[in-house]
């Protein structure tokens, strides 16, 4: 009789302690290590790690490279907007620092909220001009890399269904300004696997974007490598493009936690060029500009 009722209780002491973690894990956006998340449950370190490592496997807790944990994409997605953009934000980070290093240059991640992009990490360049973005910013879908990186990826009557409350603004001289255009542009940016902003918010600078998918292979953010056209010239572009798809391919995976069934867009030779061989290419073909 004894027996029984251990057997009936142990499972609500294992839901106890996922959710005591859970919740130490909600309050921490920014991540925790093992150490302090047992300290802040009062739960000893085996069983701490134990649990994480269940909830890590089914992706309800993401273990960053440093060690650290924190609510994970299959979690947030059943919260709220804000949790899922910190998760998206603290998963692509390390991508995204290493494609700065890579280009030199500002480097963005956002999603589409309604019809306009919206700026959730920016890492911006070192130089002395360049392009400036900053969290929080927004813009038009039609006219930026981002915008149309992720617009390009979404099903037909999506994009028609987006595109039917765009009012087309004229920004430069460069700007797309009616939908039948942008949709043939759409075209070229899935065939190629990445899209072109050529000075159509901003005279003089140039961005090319890169798609994020998530672990049902659909489009749910993009990332950008953006700066003056002095620097990101169109001899650089297919550079610069292929460093993008590469980080972009990489959150990709991360956020689909391991599954080798993603292919991130339709060209795989640009897929299989390494962040390394990128940094190569960059020292021997693109010179910059004394600053």
């Amino acid at each position: 009789m004894r027996r029984d009722k251990e057997s009936k209780s142990a499972p609500i002491g294992v839901i106890t302690k996922v959710l005591q973690i859970l919740e130490t894990l909600n309050d921490s956006p920014t991540g925790m290590s093992l150490k302090d998340i047992a300290e802040k449950t009062a739960l000893n370190k085996t069983t701490a790690y134990r649990v994480l490592s269940h909830l890590a496997q089914e992706r309800y807790v993401f273990r960053d490279p440093g060690g650290a944990y924190a609510i994970g994409v299959r979690l947030a997605r059943l919260g709220s907007g804000a949790s899922y953009q910190a998760t998206l934000r603290k998963i692509s980070r390390p991508m995204l620092e290493e494609l700065a290093q890579i280009t030199g240059e500002t480097i963005s991640l956002a999603v589409l909220e309604g019809r306009e992009v919206l700026y959730l990490d920016v890492i911006e360049s070192a130089h002395t001009f360049r392009q400036v973005s900053h969290i929080g910013m927004r813009h038009p879908l039609y006219c930026t890399a981002l915008g149309k990186a992720m617009l390009a990826y979404y099903p037909e009557g999506e994009q028609e269904y987006l595109l039917s409350g765009v009012t087309f603004e004229r920004f430069t001289a460069h700007t797309i300004t009616c939908a039948a255009n942008l949709q043939k542009e759409l075209s070229m940016i899935r065939r190629r696997g990445y899209s072109l902003d050529n000075e159509e918010v901003y005279l003089g600078s140039r961005c090319i974007g890169a798609p994020i998918f998530d672990d049902s292979n659909e489009v749910m953010a993009a990332l950008s490598v953006s700066g003056p056209t002095t620097r990101v010239t169109r001899k650089a572009v297919s550079i610069f493009a292929a460093a993008a798809r590469r980080a972009a391919t990489e959150v990709s995976k991360s956020l689909a936690a391991g599954s080798h069934s993603f292919v991130a867009g339709p060209t795989p030779r640009q897929q299989n060029v390494s962040l390394a061989s990128t940094r190569t290419w960059r020292a021997h073909e693109i010179k910059y500009p004394s600053q």
